[in-house]
């Protein structure tokens, strides 16, 4: 039995897309709110352990639990998962011309054992101008993102370098995902 940790529609259609189909949806439901001077690298793993611990035990044992966590970190600032236009525009006006992090926490948990992994991607924007960040924050693509943007819609057009997954980017990535699932397994 394959729990997903998350009401994330891009992690289940990135599940479905390696064939995997989950048997049970059960979003976590946590405080995600970063701890004072919390590094990003250390809250996408927390969240992503936060989310399954309080998801697993609402299972059987034996059920592989999946949850996970994206981050977009520029340095040492965690931006947040837009909720209003001001902040969409914010993070898109942080993120012009500049590199940037995505950090995915993976956990996957199955009879008390738990696997974790940390995943970073590397994304660089374009220089954005005006009218670019005012059509996509009109688009509502946005809405409840990390860091203010979705790299699988109109944002792709604002990428000018990625190294790493680009699923991770998306919501999870697949490869190390598939790596925890077969060990715990």
């Amino acid at each position: 039995m394959l729990v997903l940790a998350s009401a994330s529609p891009r992690r289940l259609d990135l599940l479905r897309q390696i064939g995997l189909e989950p048997d049970a949806i059960d979003p976590a439901d946590t405080d995600e709110t970063p701890a004072p001077r919390e590094l990003p690298r250390a809250y996408a793993l927390r969240m992503a352990g936060a989310k399954l611990a309080a998801v697993a035990p609402h299972h059987p044992a034996d059920a592989v639990v999946l949850a996970a966590d994206s981050v977009v970190a520029v340095g040492r600032r965690i931006l947040p998962k837009a909720e209003s236009e001001a902040e969409a525009r914010a993070c898109l006006a942080l993120l012009s011309g500049r590199r940037h992090k995505v950090l995915g926490g993976v956990a996957v948990g199955c009879n008390g054992r738990v696997r974790a992994r940390l995943v970073e991607t590397a994304v660089r924007f374009k220089r954005l101008e005006r009218t670019e960040i005012d059509d996509y924050v009109r688009s509502g693509e946005w809405q409840g993102k990390a860091g203010g943007y979705a790299i699988q819609g109109r944002a792709a057009s604002f990428v000018s370098f990625l190294s790493g997954s680009y699923s991770n980017v998306v919501g999870l990535p697949l490869f190390e995902t598939l790596a925890l699932l077969k060990a715990v397994r």
